[in-house]
């Protein structure tokens, strides 16, 4: 089975309020590109992708007036995509939802969010003590995660899509605003990071198959505030510290959290130097059972993957599609 996470830059704009894709000339909410291009860029990646299942990061806006789960199906049916059910959880209100495209042949999904006494649902509120003053302060997540039921012919285990609060602040401020708005988003992507690790917990605990995946908008020693608080949201979510039965693993994680070589999985422009740079923002984490099964995790990178630059056209739609890059796991 193959699992992918993958964050699609406003995917939303590529579709009207019917689900229709809107494959024209005008530009998409993608720097310099057509939404004809970036549709047609996408069609070719998931294709290569060739996924039982995707985690959409940013996928299509529901509303009263949209749904996310139509405009993902009509883009799969224009593609003959064999992921081509897609299932969503609690909406928010960023018009960038959490969905799951899948191939019901081969697997079943549905929306199961769970609670335990000290752990709600991901749509209500968390208490959390990130700066262990010893005061909880109240969380609530701006994209819950999406909590997922999955069924095989021959298995189960349990699925959650992840896109973690941006720590990066928007439009023109002071540095002393940069530094104040940078450790409150900072504080928030913690916060919500605690929570994902605490129904972690819940299901490792429970002795169940487990699967975290999305954009985390984080990674160790990705920003200098990170040393305000002593360690990253994907090390929270990681466990490192609790026992064995107790961690989850990604092999790019670990790569992360120490000196050497770091894989990367997203590239933005940065205005002020006018250039590129890459971060490692996505990840797949798996409970121990499925981590003994030596499973094979994959960045799809335009550059550095021989798989992508030997294919025809594929480098280029994957840097024309998203500003990330595909992550897979076959297991």
């Amino acid at each position: 089975m193959r699992l992918a996470s993958y964050n699609v830059e406003w995917m939303n704009a590529l579709f009207d309020d019917q689900g229709k894709l809107l494959a024209d000339n005008e530009l998409s909410a993608r720097y310099q590109t057509s939404r004809a291009q970036q549709i047609a860029a996408l069609g070719q990646v998931f294709t290569a992708l060739d996924a039982d299942g995707v985690m959409v990061i940013e996928a299509p806006d529901t509303s009263d007036r949209r749904s996310t789960v139509t405009a993902l199906e009509t883009f799969a049916r224009t593609f003959s995509l064999r992921a081509r059910k897609a299932v969503i959880g609690f909406p928010s209100a960023t018009e960038q939802e959490i969905a799951f495209l899948y191939d019901p042949d081969t697997i079943t999904a549905r929306h199961d969010p769970q609670h335990s006494l000290g752990t709600p649902r991901f749509d209500r509120t968390y208490r959390v003590d990130v700066n262990e003053d010893g005061l909880a302060e109240p969380v609530n997540f701006s994209k819950p995660p999406l909590e997922l039921s999955i069924q095989t012919a021959t298995s189960s285990l349990r699925l959650i899509g992840v896109h973690a609060k941006s720590k990066a602040p928007h439009g023109r401020v002071s540095d002393k605003e940069f530094r104040r708005i940078s450790i409150e988003n900072r504080r928030k992507q913690l916060a919500e990071c605690h929570w994902l690790r605490a129904r972690a917990v819940d299901h490792l605990t429970a002795r169940q198959s487990l699967v975290i995946m999305g954009d985390f908008n984080d990674g160790p020693g990705i920003d200098q505030y990170e040393k305000t608080f002593g360690r990253s949201g994907v090390e929270v979510v990681l466990g490192p510290a609790t026992p064995a039965e107790l961690h989850l693993t990604d092999p790019n994680a670990h790569m992360v959290l120490h000196p050497g070589l770091h894989p990367t999985s997203a590239r933005f422009w940065l205005a002020p130097r006018k250039c590129y740079f890459e971060a490692m923002l996505d990840f797949i984490m798996v409970s121990p059972d499925l981590a003994a099964t030596r499973p094979n995790w994959h960045i799809w990178h335009p550059f550095n993957d021989p798989e992508v630059t030997d294919t025809p056209g594929l480098s280029q739609a994957i840097l024309t599609a998203s500003d990330h890059f595909p992550v897979t796991l076959d297991l």
